[in-house]
């Protein structure tokens, strides 16, 4: 059977490597020296080059400091993983694609998710920024210690009405969303202004018009130092012209089309558990932020996944 990771050349992924990380000229990771002296290639890894650094004494390779380092699967494989979840392939679709059990396409997918949330940059919001919640469904997969003393379920699990929280197994999602500009999301315990405040003020500046539905819990944005317009869903009213000028500037409707976006990306991945979901968000995130699909969205994901991990101000 032909199969992907057959088509994918080995050295050409550690030419991208290092033109990625390098484009100047091999640099000692830790000293930053262009002195380098080269030392052969990894036994391991053949197309894996290895080098000195004559400044500091470190030996390093291509691969020293990425998420990349030290891992048993071939980097081809890595790099077809990494494309085909940008494709939005669910995990299960991936693995059997590349010839791997299920548990190190599991593996795999979190160790890239997870890298790609740890290394992204912070996401500052000002203009025009809509917020707005949304709520998933997602219990408890794979964790039976998180569900011992509850009734079987008949069917899928359906969550409960209304407005959800982790405990109803109906997790609201926080969205802020920049007109023209990246969105910011996060799975909240609850929706509460004790719990909104911390993001709002970590992402949107200060004396930014911030847009939103009637929901009580931004009542409180004024006193946050922001400017509040809010259209009112349950009179029937999605968007108003409040200046005058014939636009109706003052509504939601890019977080709403967004959670639309995200909705259809989560289809694919059935059974989403609430431990995993925020590495699911973290990625779409990063993916709808960088605005590429396909071949230039890998580019992008190679460029995140090869620096040095930095402290994320972002929370999962």
């Amino acid at each position: 059977m032909c199969r992907l990771n057959n088509l994918i050349d080995e050295r050409k992924c550690y030419e991208e490597v290092r033109q990625i990380r390098w484009p100047n000229g091999v640099r000692c990771p830790g000293c930053t020296s262009n002195k380098i002296a080269k030392r052969g290639r990894n036994h391991r890894q053949q197309e894996c080059r290895r080098y000195t650094c004559k400044n500091c004494g470190k030996r390093f390779d291509d691969l020293t400091g990425t998420l990349f380092m030290g891992r048993h699967q071939p980097l081809s494989v890595w790099f077809a993983y990494l494309y085909l979840m940008g494709l939005n392939v669910s995990n299960r679709q991936i693995a059997e694609e590349l010839n791997l059990n299920e548990s190190d396409g599991q593996a795999m997918a979190e160790a890239l998710r997870g890298g790609i949330i740890q290394r992204r940059s912070k996401v500052r919001m000002s203009g025009v920024v809509e917020c707005d919640e949304v709520y998933v469904v997602a219990g408890h997969k794979g964790r039976p210690d998180r569900i011992q003393g509850r009734a079987p379920r008949c069917r899928r699990l359906q969550g409960a009405p209304g407005r959800g929280t982790l405990e109803k197994e109906k997790p609201p999602i926080f969205g802020m969303i920049e007109r023209g500009g990246e969105v910011r999301i996060v799975m909240l315990e609850n929706v509460q202004q004790k719990t909104i405040r911390p993001l709002i003020e970590a992402t949107i500046e200060p004396g930014t018009v911030v847009n939103t539905d009637e929901y009580g819990i931004y009542a409180a944005l004024p006193q946050w130092g922001y400017v509040h317009q809010s259209v009112c869903h349950s009179r029937g009213e999605y968007a108003r012209d409040e200046d005058g000028d014939g636009f109706h500037e003052v509504h939601v409707n890019t977080m709403e089309g967004f959670w639309s976006l995200l909705r259809s990306w989560l289809r694919p991945h059935r059974g989403i558990s609430q431990e995993k979901l925020p590495m699911y968000l973290g990625f779409f995130e990063f993916v709808h932020n960088v605005r590429r699909r396909g071949r230039a969205l890998l580019g992008s994901l190679l460029e995140t996944l090869l620096q040095p991990v930095v402290c994320p101000q972002n929370p999962i």
